[in-house]
């Protein structure tokens, strides 16, 4: 198991992994990985501390794939960036005769330039490790873009056929499969025939005698049930997802409109009122039992001089400066695109640094890389140098 952290030091952000056994620094890979000029893969250095090793990999204005695509669709230009990234990686590995094996394709690991887009891979030499390809690909599946169906049937395939076929997959063969996302997809809105329909019908019947879930049925309907359990099984995940992400498209606008009314009936019932009869001839007495405001139970961001910046009432909120990209944009050549980000959990809320380039502080201390801070009311947060306060 890799033990990974992050850190900074000489003004850079670095992934550290610690190495399980002293390194024999003069062998082959260790020797071009600290030459370094290989395009794609991450600079990396061995340095060693209180007698353990460690490779220091630079990061610095760098985020991981799964920090950018946590909170959105990953598309089909994306995955053509990608898929033509990891073909040049390839090129580069063999060039200098490196083993594309040690390479990390966790999401965690795998960085993305915010400003060229460019990414950059993070090479282990003599990794004895896992691989983690078929990772990558279980990531793609949770977090693609389901309205594009070629891309779905894209990434299908690719996962099935890496599950059968290994790294072997990775040579060639998906590069050819890869070309079906160069599709138009203006075929797909082309008016259904009613021989179409027909069909469809029959597939409809012919799948209602199965008793399949509706979501699937048809589909499983067309190919006559004569796939193989894998087979089966990623489309029912695949499925999953894309139910999962029509439903949470379909409910955005209902669960909005339940918000807003939530907090009108809020207003309304700030107080909550009781009758109690009393036989003075004054009539009535009303008791008025003050409640306490959901809303006032969400922090809130402050500028010094007292003016709010944001209520913190989502689960996460990210800050930086790349406005569609971000819940809260500041406007300051010191923040980075996508600098820090301030989320709840467990009761509690927590301030993480991003990756930034100018830093993140709490009460003037600077966070570590990714490192999480609780928050705590009254605290000052420096973002590059934004100040803000939390109340």
């Amino acid at each position: 198991m890799l033990q990974t952290e992050f850190v900074r030091s000489m003004q850079c952000n670095y992934e550290r992994i610690l190495l399980d056994k002293k390194p024999e620094e003069k062998r082959y890979q260790y020797c071009i990985l600290n030459r370094g000029g290989i395009k794609g893969l991450l600079s990396c250095s061995l340095r060693y501390l209180n007698g353990l090793a460690y490779l220091y990999y630079d990061i610095t204005s760098k985020q991981s794939i799964m920090q950018l695509y946590g909170k959105r669709c990953i598309t089909r230009e994306w995955f053509k960036d990608f898929l033509w990234s990891l073909g040049q990686i390839q090129t580069e590995l063999g060039r200098f005769l490196l083993d594309e094996r040690n390479i990390l394709w966790y999401p965690e690991q795998i960085f993305q330039e915010l400003e060229s887009n460019v990414f950059s891979f993070l090479y282990i030499p003599y990794y004895e490790g896992e691989s983690s390809f078929l990772k990558l690909l279980e990531y793609l599946v949770e977090h693609m873009d389901y309205e594009d169906e070629v891309l779905v049937e894209c990434v299908y395939k690719m996962y099935e056929q890496y599950e059968q076929n290994g790294d072997v997959y990775l040579q060639s063969q998906i590069f050819k499969d890869a070309k079906i996302l160069d599709m138009e997809t203006d075929a797909d809105k082309k008016p259904v025939t009613e021989a179409e329909k027909q069909t469809e019908s029959n597939y409809q019947s012919q799948a209602d005698s199965l008793g399949m879930p509706d979501s699937v049925k048809i589909e499983e309907a067309k190919q006559g049930m004569s796939e193989n359990p894998a087979r089966k099984g990623i489309r029912y995940l695949l499925d999953g997802r894309r139910r999962k992400q029509k439903d949470a498209r379909e409910s955005y606008q209902q669960n909005m409109q339940l918000a807003m009314e939530g907090y009108a009936v809020a207003e309304k019932a700030f107080y909550e009122i009781k009758e109690e009869m009393e036989d003075e001839e004054y009539g009535k007495t009303v008791y008025i039992e003050e409640t306490k405001n959901p809303q006032e139970e969400n922090g809130k961001l402050y500028t010094l001089d007292g003016r709010i910046v944001m209520q913190l009432s989502q689960q996460t909120c990210t800050i930086g400066k790349k406005k569609d990209e971000v819940d809260l944009a500041l406007d300051d050549f010191s923040v980075s695109r996508i600098h820090a980000r301030i989320s709840k959990e467990e009761g509690s809320t927590y301030l993480e640094d991003l990756n930034s380039t100018n830093g993140t502080y709490k009460n003037g201390i600077r966070l570590q890389p990714y490192e999480k801070k609780k928050l705590e009311r009254g605290d000052e947060i420096k973002i590059g140098k934004v100040e803000l306060m939390y109340r």
